[in-house]
């Protein structure tokens, strides 16, 4: 080799099979991440970190990773469907972006147990409020004059390719913005929270229809992942590659592929299945998955 160069090794094991099954349960992943409208990571990081066993920041890491990739085929399904309100979309974003970066840039100042420990609370309190805005709705029972008082004295509209015209108000842009920036934040550092809180903002207390807030939200949070993404990943070179670079192949080679083929089939999924049946499951699966993550550090 000639002098003055440097040869780099690249390790035999960069393209492991190991995760093979991750591409199945990232296409299943996806599908319910999509349909929901809740971030993908928020399943992908407790299978990361309770399955695999990663650390905390190369878990969080990855499951931003992959979600960036399942969001993204998902939103050019909705984007297609005109289904997304940009000016709304644009306006959270304007506080979920410095979120995220303030969110990245903190990961590193805590130690791994109060990461899964912020995780493990977050889900449960996410997945409470899931339940909690789905009994006040079933309370009410009055999702038809919901509907009317919301088209009588609207302040956008939006109508979709197939011509349904949806008529809302978003209410409290103040608690909005407030709920951006926290939850991109909370995404930043543990990688859930952006598109759960603008979920509970936008079905449960502004009754935005359904299929705009969850395209909307999607859009949201594949800009404000794409930038905490590449904070992670500019950390992980920074500490010198290595192990956590190698994981993150290892894993995303079978996730991404996963999450492209479910991020197309979430948005069918979404136009059939109940929606309130729906949230039940999501805000259930939550609850039980931040509580077992909580009795494993307790344990």
């Amino acid at each position: 080799m000639p002098e003055g160069r440097t040869r780099v090794e690249i390790p035999s094991n960069l393209m492991s099979l190991e995760y093979w099954y991750l591409f199945p349960v990232s296409i299943g992943v996806a599908t319910l991440a999509m349909a929901s409208g809740i971030g993908g990571a928020v399943f992908f990081s407790p299978i990361f970190i309770l399955w695999l066993r990663l650390e905390p920041t190369v878990a969080i890491g990855i499951a931003l990773i992959t979600e960036l990739f399942g969001f993204s085929s998902g939103l050019v399904a909705y984007v297609r469907a005109q289904l997304v309100d940009y000016r709304l979309g644009a306006n959270l974003l304007m506080f979920s972006i410095p979120g995220a970066i303030v969110g990245v840039l903190s990961a590193d100042l805590f130690p791994a147990i109060v990461l899964k420990t912020i995780f493990a609370v977050g889900l449960m309190f996410i997945g409470l409020q899931l339940f909690l805005s789905w009994r006040q709705e079933q309370k009410e029972a009055m999702d038809e004059l919901i509907r009317v008082e919301g088209e009588e004295g609207y302040r956008s509209e939006l109508t979709d390719r197939a011509g349904n015209t949806y008529r809302y108000t978003v209410c409290n842009k103040a608690l909005g913005r407030t709920f951006a920036a926290v939850g991109g934040a909370f995404l930043g550092m543990i990688s859930v929270g952006l598109a759960e809180l603008q979920e509970y903002h936008l079905v449960a207390r502004c009754k935005v229809p359904s299929p705009v807030a969850v395209a909307t939200s999607i859009f949201v949070v594949v800009i404000t992942v794409l930038v905490a993404s590449v904070g992670h990943v500019y950390g992980f070179i920074e500490e010198g590659g290595g192990d956590a670079l190698q994981e993150t192949v290892n894993v995303a080679m079978f996730t991404v592929p996963g999450v492209l083929i479910g991020g197309q089939l979430g948005p069918r999924v979404q136009a059939r299945v109940n929606p309130d049946k729906m949230k039940v499951l999501i805000s259930w699966i939550f609850m039980a998955v931040g509580a077992f993550m909580l009795s494993t550090l307790l344990g």
